[in-house]
């Protein structure tokens, strides 16, 4: 099949300023870097996102090189890294990352982290697709971590920290007053034994406490050294760092005396929480973004090359019937593709926080408003709905998230229920460590779990034969659930039922 040129190069076009357009639109920092021949650094694309982010003026796109402009917000240091790390890209290359600092007009100084693609050309350009990232909140954590660790060293070495004194054959030990004051004891209050100091470390800490206490004593380690959670006399744990070292022996060898330290490391062990969680959620947010990448590649591609071959053959075809017959399969893609972008848009704002605010709202106020809305479906279908959710209890939650959850869950287990016995629906609010716990119960088809399980909530997944089924609701709906900070989880047995459960974050 011969292709005109100029049809082909429109289509080109065409897809090139689709994608584009899709681009610019995503809330990523998307950018296009080129290094060329002579040595110079030029951005061919960054989406709409990079302009608003780096707070770039209409006048400074229009007026100046746009590389001249992020050359002057970049630290002169690090952009002669950047330069020289991408001078050093190699043919084997593949990807590329790096860390700069940026000094915007309100934002004032940013950390980013770029990430892209390598790619080289014949005559030797280096251009990168990637997307850069904020990371600045990450970089002042570390920054405050190694400060409260370079304290911690000083208040070590300037003799700050409590003090510790164990006579080991006299079962007598001393404890500086630092030491008493970190379990928030004064001074009339006396602990002269190990066993005393003992009794106030945690359980879940006491076992690694006394295998290294035990190690030390048998001369397995050089030191002694323990972080274990100890009760004040408030009733609070603290964590407390314990070092220590054998300083005498007995004519045997046998240890009788050891002296050390205490640190209170609560606020440093806090920190390490804190940055655990934050780690937890920044893993959580890139696995969306690649996820969320995929599904962009895969169904957009899907539906270029539908349109492609339909145009292919309409270049091919003669007759005037055929061809307003591919004119309407042209229509339906386009309206497929038009949907589909619809879907991507909602899970943008879903994950960007466009439609998040949160209200304390009424779950059974709101049930009952859905339950009414599927009425005639509940009555055609003999549905037995089961509702214990107390008329008093309030979530905190999107007023449309909850809705289009309750709405998803209720539908679905209407619409897969068991043609061999009547529907049932049973919905009950339950407590599981602290969380709110929502559960709606069917007995309905079911799913099997060890098969399926883990595509249940992918996009345009579906597991019967169910013709209206679209594989959109529950992929959507999970992403609702965790944009309120909330959870989702299913059990489910094929032929038996399924059990939705909706943790709530009841935090405004």
């Amino acid at each position: 099949m011969i292709i005109n040129p100029s049809l082909q190069r429109k289509i080109n076009l065409e897809n090139e300023m689709s994608y584009k357009k899709l681009l610019s639109r995503l809330p990523d920092l998307i950018f296009q870097l080129t290094y060329t021949k002579n040595g110079q650094i030029v951005f061919p694309f960054f989406n709409k996102a990079v302009i608003d982010y780096f707070e770039l003026s209409k006048e400074e796109i229009r007026t100046f090189n746009i590389s001249s402009i992020f050359k002057s917000k970049i630290y002169e240091s690090d952009f002669l890294q950047l330069l020289e790390s991408v001078e050093q890209l190699n043919n084997l290359d593949s990807s590329w990352s790096f860390e700069f600092r940026a000094v915007l007009p309100t934002k004032g100084l940013r950390w980013f982290k770029a990430v892209a693609n390598v790619e080289k050309s014949i005559d030797d350009e280096i251009t990168l697709f990637g997307r850069m990232t904020d990371i600045t909140e990450e970089k002042e954590k570390e920054i405050h971590l190694k400060l409260s660790e370079e304290r911690f060293q000083f208040a070590l070495e300037a003799s700050t920290n409590g003090v510790w004194d164990l006579d080991i054959k006299n079962d007598r030990v001393f404890y500086s007053s630092q030491s008493m004051k970190m379990l928030e004891f004064d001074e009339a209050d006396i602990i002269d034994t190990h066993q005393k100091w003992d009794e106030r470390i945690h359980p879940d800490d006491l076992d690694d406490y006394q295998s290294a206490f035990n190690k030390h004593l048998l001369n397995e380690t050089p030191f002694y050294e323990n972080a274990k959670r100890m009760l004040t006399k408030t009733g609070k744990y603290k964590w407390i760092l314990s070092r220590g070292k054998i300083i005498e022996r007995d004519e045997k060898g046998f240890p009788i005396r050891l002296t050390g330290t205490h640190t209170d490391i609560t606020e440093l062990k806090q920190q390490e929480k804190k940055l655990l969680q934050t780690l937890e959620i920044i893993n959580e947010q890139n696995g969306r973004l690649m996820n969320f990448a995929h599904i962009v590649s895969h169904n957009l591609s899907s539906h270029t090359s539908n349109f492609k071959m339909l145009l292919d053959l309409i270049e091919e075809e003669k007759d005037t019937g055929t061809i307003a017959e591919i004119h309407n399969h042209l229509r339906t893609s386009s309206n497929a593709l038009s949907q589909t972008i619809e879907h991507l848009k909602e899970l943008v704002d879903i994950n960007t926080g466009v439609v998040q605010k949160k209200e304390n709202l009424n779950l059974n106020l709101y049930l009952n408003k859905v339950l009414s809305v599927l009425s005639e479906e509940i009555s055609n279908n003999k549905v037995k709905i089961y509702n214990k959710i107390p008329k008093d209890y309030n979530v905190s939650f999107n007023p449309s998230y909850l809705e289009s959850i309750l709405l998803n869950f209720t539908t679905n287990a209407i619409k897969y229920s068991h043609p061999d016995r009547v529907p049932e629906i049973k919905y009950d609010l339950k407590s599981d460590k602290g969380k709110t716990l929502l559960e709606i119960r069917d007995n309905g088809l079911g799913i099997d779990m060890e098969k399926y399980g883990q595509k249940l909530f992918g996009m345009y997944k579906t597991f019967h034969n169910n013709t209206n089924a679209r594989g959109i609701g529950l992929f959507i709906t999970k992403n609702q659930i965790e944009a309120m900070g909330g959870k989702v989880e299913v059990e489910s047995k094929a032929n038996v039922g399924t059990t939705f459960k909706i943790y709530f974050n009841n935090e405004i």
